[in-house]
């Protein structure tokens, strides 16, 4: 049955792995050594067991025509293979006619949010492509991935961080709650200085939210001390004087 976005071949192929190119739009940006290698092993025992997902990409050369492959979803499986050196990998086509090009990029995105457990910061990243790129709202991604709208607005605000608590948080050295609570303290310097002591301290939840309470209260009392108790520099007094 024909599709006006796409056509759906659910059969398995086995591809040529070097006609595979990877995923440009693979949201996951770091893949842990250890887990390929697993993977890897397992392969090497069991075979790929569930198929590779990818699109046709047929080029036009002066001998006619040439035959490549992108992949929309499995670059673990893809990885995995090529490291105990497979020539072939099990595959299912997704065909998709080359001026709905947005579509398979959109897809591939999807794909990969739905397949793969990514860190927080990977997913808000795509998250955001998703809405910057093919102009979603927040409410229509929370459709296409069955999640709540709050979900994805939370998952984008981590975007906001400084570069260091993003990478703190790509990397497990803190956790997402730990990063939206961050997000509540307005000035950086404070935001910095206390994700150090967060990381430091190996503070809870519920330590870190006792920390910022102290922390923005602080602030509030100095923000609102009356001018008398501010102290002066004698000499800027004299002159006022």
């Amino acid at each position: 049955m024909n599709d006006k976005k796409s056509f759906v071949n659910n059969a398995i192929f086995h591809i040529e792995i070097e006609k595979i190119k990877p995923n440009p739009f693979q949201p996951r940006k770091t893949f842990d050594e250890e887990s390929l290698k697993e993977l890897a092993a397992s392969i090497r025992e069991f075979g790929v067991i569930q198929p590779i997902i990818v699109t046709k990409i047929v080029h036009e050369i002066e001998t006619g025509t040439q035959v490549e492959y992108q992949l929309i979803a499995g670059e673990r499986r893809l990885m995995a293979s090529k490291l105990i050196g497979l020539e072939r990998i099990p595959a299912i086509i997704k065909r998709i006619v080359p001026s709905e090009g947005a579509v398979q990029m959109e897809m591939a995105i999807v794909e990969n949010l739905q397949r793969s457990s990514l860190n927080p910061i990977e997913t808000a990243r795509a998250y955001a492509k998703l809405q910057d790129q093919f102009g979603l709202t927040q409410r229509e991604v929370a459709a296409k991935l069955g999640k709540s709208r709050e979900t994805i607005a939370n998952a984008v605000r981590l975007l906001n961080l400084p570069t260091e608590i993003q990478d703190a948080l790509a990397d497990g050295k803190i956790n997402e709650s730990q990063g939206r609570l961050l997000l509540t303290i307005d000035d950086l310097s404070q935001q910095i200085a206390v994700f150090q002591d967060l990381l430091s301290n190996n503070l809870s939840v519920r330590e870190l939210k006792n920390k910022i309470r102290r922390t923005t209260a602080l602030t509030k009392e100095k923000m609102e001390l009356p001018a008398e108790n501010i102290a002066v520099d004698p000499e800027i007094n004299d002159m006022q004087e």
